[in-house]
């Protein structure tokens, strides 16, 4: 299996990363603050006003490991790599398969088939954890709800067209996050949820849930440039310039794990707080310096944490996940596999 590598996050206003000899070294205000050797990393993503030598540009290149540069809130900014080495028979046959309907369609569905899987898991280890100390209409309400979505489930399987998909995926979505509030067990109103909301996100619980799915698809983006896909030709999400729609594939399927859980997570075992963000006079919201180190610190923990992947029978480290289904996304291009076999959580 492969060799679980770290991605080192950066979020200290004014850094400076330059290369010694075979290490990365921060320095803030000319003094060092950390060192770190590079075979340690597969990439490095800096927040904010951080500042990178031309050679450590260079040689994070020649090593393949990516740099990343987002605003303060995590929005994309700019993506440095060295030479794509995928293979090109593969993206040739990924390029086919994405104009091809029925295909298409097929991988779709197994997407789908994991996310709204995944997203039912959320709603059943929430009744699971709480379940016995909520009132009585909510609990009837996320007991229908996850009826609801095993029903939602079996509808993907007998569906042919990608459009249709997605209609299923928007009623799984409408389900899911109508309940999402009765998994908060903050009893503030700063962490009322009352929809999904972004561009910007107008609430704490939107300005977390954003932050994480865009650690998570850097993440995808990766996986998928190591097993030689292209990150921005996808099958869910239709090609559009600049976005990398393959990546936001194969993060749905763990939107739920490494999105929601860990949202639900930080606010329920009160790691964060209504202290943590911050209202723009444009009416976003989004985390502190020290909110965002939080959520890093426990999204690089939750990584290191180890699931059963059901179809490869084997425990991995929930970081490598989005490996695991690159690889088997290419294994099903290649036509080693039948169909795109999606990750499911228990």
């Amino acid at each position: 299996m492969r060799r679980q590598l770290n991605t080192l996050y950066i979020t200290t206003d004014g850094a400076w990363l330059k290369k010694e000899g075979a290490n990365i070294v921060m320095q803030v205000e000319g003094e060092e603050r950390a060192r770190l050797p590079i075979h340690m990393l597969e990439s490095l993503v800096c927040f904010g006003r951080v500042l990178v030598s031309p050679p450590l540009m260079g040689f994070c290149a020649e090593q393949g490991v990516t740099i990343t540069h987002l605003s303060p809130q995590g929005k994309f900014l700019a993506r440095i790599e060295g030479p794509v080495s995928g293979n090109v028979l593969l993206r040739r046959t990924q390029y086919r398969f994405s104009d091809d309907a029925e295909r298409c369609a097929a991988i779709v569905r197994g997407l789908l088939a994991g996310k709204v899987h995944n997203q039912r898991a959320v709603i059943a280890r929430g009744l699971r954890d709480y379940g016995a100390k909520l009132e009585a209409p909510d609990r009837r309400q996320l007991e229908q709800s996850r009826t609801r979505m095993s029903r939602i489930a079996r509808n993907l399987l007998h569906t042919e067209s990608s459009d249709e998909l997605r209609g299923l995926e928007g009623e799984a979505a409408q389900v899911y996050f109508s309940v999402f509030d009765h998994l908060i067990r903050s009893s503030g109103e700063a962490f009322r949820f009352k929809g999904r909301n972004r561009r910007p996100p107008r609430d704490p619980v939107n300005a977390l849930l954003s932050f994480l799915y865009t650690l998570l698809t850097h993440d995808c983006r990766s996986a998928l440039e190591g097993v030689g896909l292209d990150p921005a030709v996808g099958f869910l999400h239709r090609d559009r310039p600049g976005r990398p729609s393959l990546a936001l594939d194969i993060a749905e399927e763990f939107r739920p794990l490494l999105g929601d859980r860990l949202a639900l997570s930080l606010i329920n075992r009160r790691q964060l707080g209504e202290k943590d963000f911050t209202v723009a006079e444009s009416g976003g919201v989004s985390l502190t310096d020290e909110a965002r180190k939080t959520v890093l610190t426990a999204y690089q923990e939750r990584k290191r944490e180890e699931v059963h992947h059901a179809f490869i029978d084997e425990k991995a480290p929930i970081g490598l996940l989005p490996h695991l289904q690159s690889q088997l996304l290419a294994r099903h291009l290649r036509g080693d596999l039948d169909a795109y076999p999606p990750f499911l959580w228990k």
